[in-house]
């Protein structure tokens, strides 16, 4: 499925960012992610704001070339040729670098991998859920008489919400509940397989999301990304409770009681060191994992979590830090930073596409602002010192666990600095001759 955690480092071919790379011995998917221009869509959603700027200045720059040129047909000024070339090539070189990363986004990065090898350049979005669905029946299939991993990260429900004609109208909600209803037919499948197969005791299966609602999300007046019901914020905002707070669902028939209702903050940095711990495994002992086994909290072995304190970051930007205070069954959030909302008090960062994680578009709070999810868990009532007698206690308290946690964390190069984030010809994963990089390998195949 979704990779989106990129493919190459120094050269196209090293694959230095790829699953065979990262402890898996299969792969099939997109390396990237899914955006509006996989599907062609006259809405780009890929850094559309940094779009429309280097648009205008690709404009003005147009305007100020056909303004020297007139001027120099027409006598009104002298100026030499020299200068109209240069500036119109600096202006056509300019235009290249920032709509060859932008333009051919569709080429570029919807590609479908199998393996090393690339199957679809650009993918074929109405063939890509029969595609992901046969692939994983298949691995199962293969693998049926030996422990396995699958991960299956699938393209839906994510925008453009690429939906087959089957579920097209299925449901009372839209687009967005007909590509909810196709998602749930296909972990259907899976889960048929599992039990066709005998493997329906013997195969624990969590099912998540990895964020809530994309509220920015839009379609003329539809909602494309889905509702957080009661939870302020979404997808993206870093640490309010609706992008960030979703449900686990969690299958193993005769080890753990079905209908059981455990409410216990989880993260999925937990799925690693639980999958460990059902391989028989121990993690790595020389570094702070963050994540915890799910098992004694899932079997009744233990009541509460084993997180006391949840950090939760906007790119590599702390914004809020959640306190499970379990002698007092209480749970507390601080927010050090928000996102500034477009238009204010709407919820949503409508003019960005996307809420910031710094700069001008967040507020930085000292001290914090503290809230009691176990009595406001919609964030709407921002506690002080003269509303909540334990505010001093609680946020130097979580001060504390801020500063122990940045002691375990180590420096990284940036892999979103604007230089990594510009288009370079010499990674990027082409199936054909550069630049005419496009096959469908898929087709040949059948």
């Amino acid at each position: 499925g979704k990779w989106h955690m990129g493919l190459n480092c120094k050269s196209r071919h090293d694959h230095c960012h790829h699953p065979l790379n990262h402890g898996f011995d299969y792969f099939y998917g997109m390396p990237f992610t899914l955006l509006n221009e996989c599907q062609g869509t006259e809405d780009p959603e890929l850094a559309k704001s940094l779009q429309d700027t280097y648009w205008l200045y690709t404009q003005m720059i147009v305007l100020a070339v056909l303004t020297l040129l007139i001027g120099k047909l027409t006598n009104l000024f002298s100026i030499k040729w020299k200068i109209i070339i240069y500036l119109a090539i600096c202006g056509l070189l300019y235009f290249i670098s920032w709509f060859s990363s932008y333009g051919f986004t569709k080429y570029w990065n919807c590609i479908l991998m199998r393996n090393h090898d690339i199957t679809e350049q650009p993918m074929n979005l109405e063939k890509t859920t029969s595609n992901m669905l046969k692939e994983a029946v298949s691995f199962i299939e293969r693998n049926k008489h030996r422990p396995f991993l699958l991960f299956v990260s699938l393209l839906h429900v994510h925008t453009p919400l690429i939906t087959t004609k089957e579920f097209l109208g299925r449901s009372g909600h839209g687009l967005y509940g007909d590509n909810v209803e196709e998602m749930d037919w296909m972990v259907g499948k899976l889960l048929d397989v599992i039990d066709k197969e005998g493997l329906k005791n013997t195969t624990f299966i969590y099912f998540a999301s990895d964020h809530g609602g994309s509220l920015e999300a839009h379609r003329g007046n539809a909602q494309l990304g889905g509702w957080n019901g009661i939870y302020k914020g979404g997808k993206g905002m870093g640490g309010w409770e609706g992008g960030i707070r979703v449900p686990g669902i969690v299958r193993w028939p005769g080890v753990l009681p079905a209908g059981t209702v455990i409410d216990e903050p989880t993260s999925l940095m937990d799925i690693f060191p639980t999958v460990v711990h059902l391989a028989g495994g121990a993690v790595p002992q020389d570094r702070v994992i963050d994540g915890r086994t799910l098992l004694p909290l899932l079997t009744g072995t233990v009541q509460h979590s084993g997180h006391e304190f949840m950090f939760h970051y906007c790119g590599t930007f702390l914004h809020a830090v959640r306190w499970h205070q379990k002698d007092r069954g209480t749970t507390w959030k601080a927010h050090y930073t928000t996102p500034v909302f477009q238009p204010e008090g709407s919820g949503v960062c409508s003019g960005r596409g996307i809420c910031p994680c710094f700069g001008d578009g967040v507020t930085h709070h000292d001290p914090p602002l503290l809230f009691d999810l176990s009595q406001d868990p919609s964030e709407a009532n921002p506690l002080s010192a003269d509303t909540e007698p334990l505010f001093d206690t609680v946020t130097r308290r979580i001060g504390e666990a801020v500063e122990e946690h940045h002691k375990t964390l180590t420096p990284v190069p940036q892999q979103l600095s604007p230089y990594n984030n510009i288009w370079k010809p010499w990674l990027q994963p082409c199936c054909g001759t550069f630049p005419f990089c496009w096959c469908d390998e898929e087709t040949s195949k059948a």
